[in-house]
């Protein structure tokens, strides 16, 4: 699963929230608004177009926050949006403890077909909800419970199907990787420098950066970044303590990209 948390898509500050002990299950959503059929191929636009919600939501219809529990990107990253143990909004007036609200961010014209990624998004998303929020077995669409075409054609057919994950895979929770504020390319990510003595870091990020990785030269990095570094030098058979020469660096750097 790739969270991304609230912080990682610079969400703003809640107005305020109620508690949910739990629900029914989730409503699944689209935006019923044209979606930039860049965000396809553009990841960098996915962020946008969450706070570009959260920013409607608040300013637009005077909620305390984005309506959505969780957002879906066509590139398979959740966003923390209301997040578990707290009421949605999005689901309509009576209806929203019922049910947790999960967005797959496709649209009635632009982006309208969820990708693979998305569908599978959404199942980590519901996964999510379940563990952490005392989310029941429910998965409906938005219409199932208001008078609207949310989440659509393509994606209601897919919760009418019993929300598959795409090639019959495993429904069951997949592990957690969180993001912060990088951009988050799907197999192309570093957010810390290795754990290295003597080292170039510089230099490294320059050339890993020519190789088409993301990296985040600044900032504070938990151990979940730690292990995406540490698995890079398992790949490239780089010391695992960090203690690594400008020979190894260089055969790492100059290796194909896979």
């Amino acid at each position: 699963m790739k969270l991304v948390s609230r912080e990682g898509w610079g969400a703003r500050a809640s107005r305020g929230s109620t508690r949910l002990s739990s629900t029914r299950g989730v409503k699944v959503h689209y935006t019923g608004s044209r979606v930039d059929p860049r965000l396809a191929t553009d990841h960098a636009r996915c962020d946008d177009a969450v706070r570009g919600i959260q920013r409607s939501h608040m300013d637009g219809n005077g909620w305390n926050d984005i309506g959505y529990s969780m957002v879906c990107c066509p590139h398979g990253y959740v966003y923390v949006g209301r997040g578990p143990h707290r009421l949605p909004a999005a689901n309509g007036a009576g209806l929203n403890s019922g049910h947790y609200a999960v967005l797959g961010l496709v649209g009635s014209s632009g982006l309208t077909e969820p990708t693979d990624a998305m569908l599978d998004g959404i199942r980590d998303a519901i996964d999510y909800l379940r563990r952490e929020g005392g989310a029941g077995k429910e998965i409906k669409g938005h219409r199932d419970g208001y008078a609207t075409d949310c989440p659509g054609k393509a994606l209601y057919a897919w919760v009418r199907e019993g929300a598959p994950r795409p090639g019959g895979g495993s429904s069951a929770p997949a592990p957690s990787r969180s993001v912060g504020r990088v951009p988050a390319w799907p197999g192309r990510l570093l957010t810390q420098p290795p754990v290295m003595r003597g080292g170039d870091v510089r230099t490294w990020q320059a050339r890993m950066r020519e190789r088409g990785w993301r990296i985040a030269a600044d900032g504070a990095y938990g151990p979940e970044s730690e292990s995406v570094c540490r698995a890079f030098q398992a790949e490239k058979g780089l010391a695992a303590d960090g203690v690594v020469g400008p020979l190894t660096w260089r055969a790492a750097w100059e290796a194909p990209v896979t």
